[in-house]
């Protein structure tokens, strides 16, 4: 059983570890593991990181962009229900 692991030996025989011994040598190959990824971690966060500001920037400038879109729209339909009005009147456009 190799998920069993004993402490050392004591008198001939090996002792299992208590939860709280297991527990400890879990912690600390927990530690040694995020020590040797950590940078690995690091690198991952800081595209994704990027990649969520790259997005949030995208779609600010697509809402500002369609903002002044909608105000030159407005402006041009002024502009032409002005020229409406002070053309001449026919059947067309009465």
């Amino acid at each position: 059983m190799a998920d069993q692991q004993q402490a050392p030996v004591q008198g001939g025989q090996a002792a299992p570890l208590t939860a709280a011994q297991r527990q400890l040598h879990r912690r600390r190959e927990e530690t040694i593991y995020w020590k040797q990824n950590m940078e690995k971690v690091r690198r991952r966060n800081l595209w994704t990181g990027l990649a969520i500001g790259a997005f949030a920037v995208g779609i600010f400038s697509y809402t500002i962009l369609s903002v002044k879109q909608e105000r030159v729209l407005d402006e041009i339909d002024d502009e032409a229900r002005i020229h409406r009005m002070q053309g001449p009147r026919t059947g067309a456009n009465s």
